[in-house]
Formats: structure tokens, sequence, C-alpha cells
């Protein structure tokens, strides 16, 4: 239930349409290939949190297994790459609440839920699993609605036959975003009876009924809107809803969209404020960013900064370009963490040599085979968070 209140939000309502872009009715193909890396993510992650049972991720794993660089360039990419996470999700709120005003109403979002975790809020097992079944729902709704309409009798899809290689990777990528969250299961080491056992269960079990999810979702949205109509949505499930017919059922998909996004998106708020908490006492980034609300209890200057950030960003950013970069980084993010997995032993739980391998060339891949301006941004980031880190050991050195 954890992982697939990771997984199931708002990222399939956001990605469909820029990875439709890419590769047209290549689409499925795409989303086979970005739910096999993420099952190699995944896997790799679960062998490490067994091993490292500690809060930090990738973070913690690529410190101690290649080293305090790589761990703090996987702690660098995460932060960057789910503040871009946060943007996108609230811009997928804006967009399928008031597509006339998506910006502004993003802003708000951020600025509102900044404020809940500010005062210590955070959101509860029940309140994940409320979300799950009202997304579970509305999505459940938009593909019965699209597979009995009659533009769905009359579609004609050839899955891939205007697909290109490129295309496909790039679908891939992008739509890499939706599977986004399921390394939480790999998280929960240390409140799980048994992890060696259950948690390399869980993420097979998790994942495969994502992809399920995702593939009778994008089939459904193709059938009724085609690649091209897809690929120009600006939110793709009302689209579908309002092409088969189904008038409806727009708010109603308007509403989960919203609900699931706004749930991701305090989530992802959390997330990324505590792993900038974390980097902050290593002095991996400025130290002040590491105080804790005396009353609340949360990093609170940690949380505005990100809030800040976040709110900047979907000010000035769009859909597409939110989820390119973030996929960027959280794909830099685990290649450590792959990279880390093929440094274990058989004593250590090592998977198959197969997993992390692939995993590594997969994310690798698809990162650089993202839109030219996500790999481009990506990749400046990720060099001035190398500079950074080189000057400040510099410094150190010098004292």
């Amino acid at each position: 239930m954890i992982g697939l209140g990771s997984m199931i939000g708002a990222g399939i309502f956001a990605a469909l349409a820029p990875a439709a872009r890419a590769a047209g009715s290549g689409l499925l193909i795409g989303l086979a290939l970005a739910a096999v890396v993420a099952y190699c993510n995944a896997t790799s992650s679960a062998r490490l949190a067994v091993l490292y049972p500690e809060s930090g991720g990738t973070y913690v794993y690529g410190r101690e297994r290649l080293g305090d660089f790589w761990g703090y360039l996987a702690g660098w990419a995460f932060v960057v790459g789910k503040t871009a996470s946060c943007a996108a999700m609230a811009l997928t709120v804006g967009t399928y609440l008031w597509p006339g005003q998506a910006h502004a109403v993003a802003v708000a979002a951020v600025i509102v839920l900044t404020g809940v975790d500010y005062t210590g809020v955070q959101k509860s097992a029940l309140l994940t699993r409320v979300i799950v079944v009202t997304v579970l729902a509305v999505l459940s709704a938009a593909v019965v609605a699209s597979l009995t309409s009659r533009a769905a009798d009359t579609a004609r899809l050839e899955i891939g036959s205007d697909a290109t290689a490129g295309g496909v990777l790039e679908a891939a990528g992008l739509l890499f975003f939706a599977f986004a969250g399921y390394a939480r299961i790999a998280t929960l080491g240390e409140e799980v009876r048994d992890p060696a056992r259950t948690i390399p269960r869980a993420i097979p079990i998790a994942l495969g009924i994502t992809l399920v999810v995702y593939a009778t979702v994008a089939v459904g949205v193709l059938s009724v809107l085609g690649p091209s109509d897809l690929a120009a949505a600006g939110a793709p499930l009302t689209d579908a809803a309002r092409a088969a017919g189904a008038d409806w059922l727009v708010p109603v998909v308007r509403i989960g969209a919203a609900v699931a996004a706004l749930g991701s998106l305090l989530a992802l708020i959390l997330g990324v404020s505590r792993t900038t908490l974390a980097m902050a006492r290593d002095r991996h980034l400025p130290h002040a960013l590491a105080a804790v609300h005396p009353k609340f209890k949360v990093p609170h200057r940690a949380e505005l900064l990100v809030g800040a950030v976040v709110a900047v960003a979907a000010a000035t950013g769009d859909v597409r370009g939110a989820i390119g970069f973030s996929s960027f980084g959280v794909l830099a993010y685990y290649a450590i963490a792959n990279a880390s997995a093929w440094t274990l032993t058989p004593a250590e739980g090592r998977p198959a040599r197969i997993i992390p391998a692939l995993g590594l060339a997969g994310c690798l891949v698809l990162a650089f085979a993202l839109p030219l301006s996500s790999v481009v941004t990506g990749t400046a980031v990720l060099v001035v968070g190398a500079a950074a880190y080189g000057t400040r050991r510099a410094t150190a050195r010098r004292q």
C-alpha cells in the first residue's frame, strides 16, 4: 500500500502528454522501458536499504559504498530533481483546476502547503489511502468512459507505428517521473518485519500493479484522443473525458488530479526539506538550513527555502520542462544507487549483477535521451553542485 501510495498519484495526470509528443503511438513502449528501469532501481535500493536502514537513501548509500563525493552528488541530485517535481505537481494542480491561471494557482498551492508543513502537520497513512482510492476511482472512471465511447470504437491505433527509437527513449525518461516514489518502500528497513524478505517482494508487486494501471490509462486515453491530440493536450484525462462524451466526468477528473497533485506536493516538500536538513547538518549545504523550529520541531529554514524556490519555478516554468529536469536529477540519483549496489558482496545481499548493471545503464541512457534543454540544465546543475563540493573541501583543507 505504501508503494502504491508513493507511485499512483499525479504523475500519470501530467506525464502522458509530453511523453506522447516525444513517442507518438510508441508511448506504451516507453512506459514499459521506464518500468524496467524503475524495477532495477528499486531492487538495488531495497538491498542497500536492508544494509543501511537509516534516513537519507542514496545520499547514505553513495557515501558508504563509493565515497563522500558520490553520496553528496546523489543528495544534490535528489534535492534539485525533487524540487522540480514539486513545481511539476504544483503546475498540475493549476492546469486541472484553472487552466487559464495555472501559474497563479500553482504558486498559491505551494504557499499553502509550505505553511502546512511548517506547522509540523504531515500526511498520515490514512490520508495516503484516501488519496490512492480517490485517484484509482477517477482513473477507472476515465478509462471506462474512454474505452466504451464511440470515439474509441472508431479509433485505430497501431502501437509504435509512428515512433522512433530516440522518441521512445525520451518518452521513457519523461514517464519515469510517474514511477518516482517507489524507493519509499526501500527506506522502511527499520520498520518492517523481516525486511530482507518483505521489501524485495513488495517492490515488484507494487511496480507491477502500477504498470498495469498506467498502461490501462494510457490505452484508454490514446483510444479516444490518438497520439497527436494527446500530445497537444494540456490536461490529458480531462480532454479524454470530454472527447468520450462524458462531460459529467470532467469536473471529477479535475478534482481527482488536484487531490493527487496536492498530496504528492505535500509529501515532496516534506522529503526535500528533510534531505536539505541532512545535507546542511553535514555542511554540504549552508549550516543555517539545519535549524529546527523550537515549537514545531521542523526544519523551518529549509522548508521556507524549498517553498520559495518551488514557488519561483512554478511561476516561471512549464510542466514539460519541470518533468524533464526532475527526471534528469532523479535518474542521476538512481544511477549512483545502482553503482552502489554493484559493490555489494553476496554476503551483503547483492542482487543479481544484471540488475544494477541494467539499472545504471538505463538511468544514464534515459537521462541523456530527455529533451536537450533538460539535459543541458540538469548537467549544469550537477556541475555547479560538484564545483561547490570541491570549493568547500579546498577551503576546509586550507583551514
